[in-house]
């Protein structure tokens, strides 16, 4: 019978290495649906003002999301490291406290984005309409309220590929985007709950994502990892959390740079300039997402070979993934600029918001140029369990080079520089990364 799993410990070819991550790929792209679906819901049944404030608030989201990224990631890096030194044992120990730690810091940092969801939302819109900041709110109440199944989600993403199981996370992510956008339509306009409903809707399909696993891995199964006695220690916990700081980092800066690009487009443009943008970085996510899902399901096999000490296969790795990175770059860059127009037309509700979207797309597409190295480079520090250079990596390329480009250059040329800013931003990335890859070539021996 022809065996057609692919296991960390094997050598990959392009091909192999595409069979290994394209679930992850699909999964990480199919996650970043639920929120365009919303938006879709939200834009064409419930109005630009609902769509305004779903796009004000969801960087607090993200910014708290971002934990569960951190602990998934950094967790699995530190898992197929033990694997790939012999101590499955110890692997599912570290795999059960940290589903652990993840859920209760759902419940915790979801009471804490509460607290503080009104006055920082009324911060952020202070040049908005009342009605947005009002809707901003609603919206965000809702989806604090899902916390802990937003961070398992996130996490169970990490760790399905981890144990070898990356086409069931898939699965399940369909499943949960299904429940999602069918609950949108019932909510939305079968019950006419608008915002609410939006949100509802997105949580109970995190529910599905954060649940199923639990149970799965509750179960006995045929992959790598399965709930056992929780241990991990502090050393080992803050391992993982150093481990994945550049996720944290990365989704921290993210948000942090959507509120500064909120801020300048609001200046500039008004509320037509916050829905241009939300239209535009839907987009964005799912291109973003192809390049993240990628180094998602690279990372493991990076972090098996590295705790194996086979250093033959992780200079395979590190050259297959810039080439495949380069190639989907001119692909994804392309495929940005012929989908402009229908694109813009699909949320759109006013002449001046699609002709603001188109060229904001238009512009802004050369980002996908160079995105993809600097996200692999991190991902592929983070899978060597070196924490400090792939934070820098993302902290450099999310929050240094975007905020200062999203802060000079409209100074500059004015909307149009805007536009541009985040291209900008990923050239100096793209210098930083390729310059760390060659400081600890010797070290790595990639």
């Amino acid at each position: 019978m022809k065996r057609n799993r692919i296991s960390l410990s094997e050598h990959f070819t392009i091909k192999k290495l595409l069979r290994f991550t394209l679930p992850s790929v699909v999964m990480a792209v199919f996650t970043s649906i639920y929120t365009i679906v919303d938006g879709v819901f939200v834009s064409k049944a419930v109005g630009d003002t609902a769509f305004a404030g779903l796009n004000l608030v969801f960087p607090i989201i993200v910014i708290l999301g971002a934990i569960g990224m951190m602990l998934g990631a950094g967790g699995s890096a530190l898992i197929a490291k033990t694997l790939g030194e012999g101590d499955s044992e110890r692997a599912k120990g570290y795999f059960t406290a940290l589903v652990i730690a993840i859920a209760v810091c759902g419940v915790v940092f979801g009471g804490i984005g509460i607290a503080v969801l009104k006055p920082v939302t009324e911060l952020l819109g202070k040049d908005a309409t009342r009605a947005t900041v009002e809707a901003g709110i609603l919206y965000g109440f809702v989806s604090l309220c899902g916390m802990p199944f937003l961070m398992l989600q996130y996490s169970f993403q990490s760790f399905m590929v981890t144990a070898e199981k990356a086409t069931l996370g898939f699965l399940i992510t369909v499943a949960a985007g299904v429940v999602n956008a069918a609950l949108d339509a019932l909510f939305i306009l079968g019950f006419h709950w608008g915002l609410v409903g939006a949100a509802a809707a997105t949580v109970s399909g995190q529910a599905v994502a954060g649940i199923v696993p639990i149970v799965y891995f509750s179960c006995k199964n045929n992959s790598l990892l399965r709930f056992r006695k929780p241990r991990i220690g502090i050393k080992n916990f803050l391992r993982a959390c150093t481990n994945g700081a550049s996720e944290l980092l990365s989704n921290i800066s993210f948000a942090v740079v959507s509120m500064l690009y909120n801020f300048q487009l609001l200046r500039l443009a008004g509320d037509n300039g916050v829905i241009a943008f939300g239209i535009i970085m839907y987009m964005s996510t799912i291109f973003f997402n192809v390049f993240f899902g990628f180094s998602l399901g690279a990372a493991p096999i990076v972090g098996y070979h590295y705790g194996a000490q086979n250093y033959d296969e992780l200079k395979n790795l590190r050259r297959k993934g810039f080439l495949l990175m380069g190639v989907l770059g001119v692909i994804l860059t392309a495929f940005a600029e012929g989908m402009a127009i229908p694109f813009a037309h699909i949320f759109a509700t006013s002449e001046e918001v699609f002709v603001m979207t188109r060229t904001g797309i238009y512009i802004y597409s050369a980002v996908y140029l160079l995105m993809g190295f600097s996200v692999f480079g991190s991902a592929f520090f983070t899978a060597l369990n070196n924490g400090l250079v792939s934070g820098a990596i993302s902290l450099l390329r999310s929050l240094l080079f975007q905020c200062g480009t999203v802060l000079l250059l409209p100074m500059l040329w004015g909307l149009t520089g805007v536009w541009v800013a985040a291209t900008a931003a990923e050239v100096l990335a793209f210098g930083v990364t390729m310059l760390f890859f060659l400081v600890m070539r010797k070290k790595y021996r990639y």
